[in-house]
């Protein structure tokens, strides 16, 4: 077993907050206004929630698959610095990210339960959402696939003439595909509009960050793309916020790409399949409990006088309600009609998939496990 994050790991790293909270002297706090810190503190809690919810419902037997971000909740706001217009590509860890930019909670729960509401008709597994609405990709299993996307994304828009950029997450364990290479050379080249964020939280599932890179940092390995490497505490909210913001500006004023390293930490199991003590000391994440994001935020609105004990419970309270409403009728609606699985293909569907299609319905439909 091999620990993560030393102290010495965590040395340099650019931070608005402590570890209490507090704004670091000399930190530069990024203008965001009293209305927009307090939907950031619920965006934090609506993840958290969430997260023990669903995962509850897995434990249940009632859910088949979850992944929590416990821990990594802050790296999502990243979002908070884009604009509605800029394109995001995410890994399966943002959740808060997708409820930033206008994602519903009953969206996010008909899909984990693949039903007939769920915006993408039951063809992913859970937790892999898809909203172009709002400007949110497809979530795919195979790390890696969203990061040359998105630099094709950000150089179309650049070929277009207009001043978007494009946004991707992924685990520091994405470094190590052939992805990550050809986007990151392209865009340095083209310098493309793109902003990679690399959420470093110390586990590609079971292989610790020391046998992923013999570089000492992943944001060293930026120069050799010939773009600026960023190490943001991705554990303060308001420093990941800072720095996207900054990645923004330059990849706007068409000054290329940035690579942001948020280093923070995976508390828990890479998913609801995965037991972290096969691999990892258990003690490990104890020494995370004081770095914890939702924990150092809510000091710093305590300390503006924005956060109370109430403000807290009437967002939580509300939270479960919604939750559990949602719930109910994610495990009572119907499945997606059959005919659905040879939909959003082709503009005109050829005649052997009609064929496909009209074979199938000829036989008598499968119950789905919730009786329908």
């Amino acid at each position: 077993m091999v620990a993560v994050q030393a102290k010495d790991d965590m040395a340099g790293l650019r931070r608005v907050l402590d570890e209490e909270g507090k704004v670091v002297p000399g930190a530069e706090v990024p203008n965001i206004p009293e209305e927009d810190l307090v939907r950031i503190f619920e965006t934090l809690l609506t993840v958290r929630v969430m997260d023990e919810r669903m995962m509850r419902l897995q434990r249940q037997g009632r859910l088949g698959f979850y992944m929590k971000a416990i821990g990594e909740e802050a790296t999502a706001l990243a979002v908070y610095a884009l604009r509605g217009d800029d394109w995001v590509f995410p890994s399966y860890r943002e959740h808060g990210a997708w409820f930033w930019r206008g994602y519903s909670i009953e969206s996010y729960i008909n899909q984990l339960f693949g039903n007939v509401d769920d915006p993408v008709k039951g063809r992913q597994m859970p937790v892999h959402h898809s909203a172009s609405e709002i400007n949110m990709v497809s979530i795919s299993s195979p790390v890696g696939t969203q990061i040359p996307q998105a630099v094709g994304t950000a150089q179309a828009m650049a070929i277009e003439g207009t001043d978007r950029c494009a946004l991707t997450f992924f685990g520091e364990g994405t470094s190590s595909t052939g992805e990550f290479h050809v986007a990151m050379n392209f865009a340095g080249v083209a310098r493309a509009p793109v902003i990679f964020l690399l959420r470093n939280n110390g586990w590609a599932i079971s292989v610790p960050r020391e046998k992923q890179t013999a570089a000492k940092t992943f944001a060293s390995k930026a120069v050799g793309y010939g773009m600026p490497g960023v190490r943001v505490d991705g554990n303060d909210v308001l420093a990941v916020v800072k720095a996207t913001e900054e990645a923004a500006e330059r990849a706007r004023a068409g000054d290329g790409p940035t690579l942001i390293e948020a280093v923070t930490y995976r508390v828990q199991g890479h998913s609801s399949s995965d037991d972290p003590s096969a691999y990892r000391d258990p003690d490990e994440p104890s020494e995370w409990e004081l770095r914890d994001p939702v924990n150092r935020y809510r000091a710093y609105l305590k300390s503006r006088g924005i956060w109370s004990e109430s403000l807290e419970t009437e967002i939580t309270e509300r939270l479960n309600e919604r939750i559990t409403k949602a719930i109910e009728h994610a495990t009572t609606a119907a499945m997606p009609d059959r005919e659905t699985l040879f939909e959003d293909v082709y503009e005109s569907m050829p005649w052997h998939i009609a064929e496909q299609r009209d074979a199938l319905l000829s036989q008598p439909p499968v119950k789905s496990p919730h009786g329908h």
